[in-house]
């Protein structure tokens, strides 16, 4: 079926709805959190986001209990993997009453464009591909970018590669390995073979990480393989939130049994860049940095001017040409900062 595009009018619709949605949202997590707090509350401590249900936060104690909380109003979102102070009220419930810095927090744009938190505290960022649906570069380029400019580290897995004969290896090997030239970690791994599954564990150890990517690419059987009681946890989670089935609709954080903890979020699927300054954007494609500066002109499109570095680079080999493309194209949409 072909993606639907949506007036300026019907974004604006959207966008209103959300917001409306939100607003009451926070307002019933406000209510709640009074009225938590009139019936007495526990001393502060530390926790973690495990998931997000809106009005509603489960959060875990530094003991590894669960509890349901409600948020101040002042708070904002907040997401998977944030580090919050939080109180106790009664045997399963709390408030959350301040959010830690966060260290990393990746974000993707609204219907409006302003940018709507996905989750925090990430050390690496695993883009998942796969012959089936077909790769889209651009795509890959985008995460890319959005982990670099955040700070985290990518790592690109090619998933499914059971799919593949000896030939069908070698062509992905040389599309893809221009991302293993410029220094990003690129493993190839099947969950059907159990190929590459300890490589990537290896990957995952003591971080937190996220997976990303395309609908039928095999993130949901890459989670099963390396979190064996995935059953057990979500039924815990149900259980936990009182919304059955539907939690497994929503973004949530699983601690790894090899250390280091795995955000499955469903809802990053596909993936623009927003709000971006366009010299961050250039950082974010790390094999420009040798040239950056070098152009004979300061205001440099990296089109057309002579003298520009990139585009000599390019012509030397040392820039692959659909990187600089995919520059191009992700400047061209860029929202100002």
């Amino acid at each position: 079926m072909a993606r639907r595009h949506l007036s300026e009018r019907q974004r604006e619709q959207i966008r209103q709805t959300q917001e409306q949605r939100r607003r009451r949202a926070a307002e019933r997590s406000a209510r709640q959190a009074d009225e938590l707090e009139d019936a007495g509350l526990g001393s502060e401590q530390s926790g973690l986001v495990i998931a997000n249900y809106g009005p509603a936060l489960i959060v875990e104690s530094s003991r590894g209990e669960w509890y349901r909380c409600a948020l101040r109003q002042h708070l904002g979102t907040l997401v998977c993997g944030d580090r919050v102070l939080w109180q106790p009220a009664g045997a399963d419930e709390g408030v959350v009453i301040a959010l830690d810095e966060r260290r990393s927090l990746l974000s993707r744009p609204d219907y409006s464009g302003r940018p709507r938190p996905v989750a925090a505290n990430l050390d690496r960022l695993v883009v998942v591909v796969a012959p089936q649906p077909p790769v889209q570069e651009y795509l890959i380029d985008s995460y890319l970018v959005a982990g670099i400019t955040i700070g985290v580290e990518p790592l690109l897995v090619i998933n499914k590669i059971d799919l593949l004969d000896a030939p069908g290896m070698a062509k992905w090997e040389a599309r893809l390995g221009i991302y293993r030239r410029i220094g990003y970690p690129l493993l190839f791994a099947s969950t059907r073979t159990a190929h590459g599954l300890d490589a990537l564990r290896d990957h995952l150890k003591g971080r937190t990480s996220i997976l990303v990517g395309q609908s039928g690419v095999g993130k949901s059987s890459l989670i099963k393989a390396l979190l064996p009681d995935l059953e057990i946890r979500i039924q815990a989670l149900s259980a936990a939130t009182g919304l059955g089935t539907h939690a497994t609709s929503t973004a949530m954080l699983y601690h790894l049994p090899d250390g280091g903890d795995l955000i499955d979020s469903p809802g990053v699927r596909d993936f623009t860049l927003g709000t971006l300054d366009p010299d961050v954007l250039e950082q974010g494609f790390v094999e420009f940095a040798p040239y950056l500066g070098r152009c004979r002109f300061s205001d440099c499109s990296h089109t057309v001017e002579p003298g520009c570095a990139l585009l000599t680079a390019v012509e030397r080999g040392e820039i692959d040409p659909r990187r600089l493309q995919s520059y191009h194209q992700f400047k061209r949409g860029l929202r100002p900062a």
